[in-house]
């Protein structure tokens, strides 16, 4: 499994997008996947983000922000143009992006969600993000993941 693709790197690859990969043992009994990895690769937490995926008035969203800190529902539900946000059913979540809880990535979903970037990801000058599976996280120019994810930028972590 470790040398496997998945469609976010697939994406990166076809792309020709300047990245790093970086593996690491996922540990089931370990309480947060994002802080998980920081701790694993030996990286700021604040540079690490997690996906996550929201309904906003109905409609599937994903909010991307540091693994240190929550998504505000509110700010995402304005940075999407829309009035309620919730987090959505992890099952809803992991059908529409075609990834599992703690492996879902921006990148390679299987149905093209709108994306919006906290926007402390513009302060460093690589980000990482998960790479579709547990254990698998890219690290990139947090420019290259806005524009692959055609993602709006916003103050969305908390």
């Amino acid at each position: 499994m470790a040398g496997k693709g998945t469609p976010a790197t697939a994406v990166l690859t076809k792309q020709k997008i300047a990245h790093s990969l970086h593996t690491y043992e996922h540990d089931p009994k370990h309480d947060s996947y994002g802080l998980e990895a920081a701790e694993a690769l030996g990286v700021t937490p604040s540079q690490v983000f997690k996906t996550l995926v929201a309904d906003v008035d109905g409609k599937l969203t994903v909010g991307v922000v540091p693994v240190t800190g929550q998504l505000d529902l509110k700010a995402l539900a304005a940075a999407a143009g829309g009035k309620r946000a919730k987090m959505a059913e992890a099952a809803a979540a992991q059908r529409a992006t075609g990834y599992v809880l703690g492996g879902i990535s921006p990148l390679g979903q299987r149905s093209r969600l709108p994306v919006v970037i906290d926007s402390s990801a513009e302060t460093f000058d690589t980000v990482f993000c998960s790479g579709g599976r547990r254990g698998l996280e890219i690290e990139l120019a947090p420019a290259d993941l806005i524009r692959l994810t055609s993602a709006t930028v916003a103050a969305i972590g908390g």
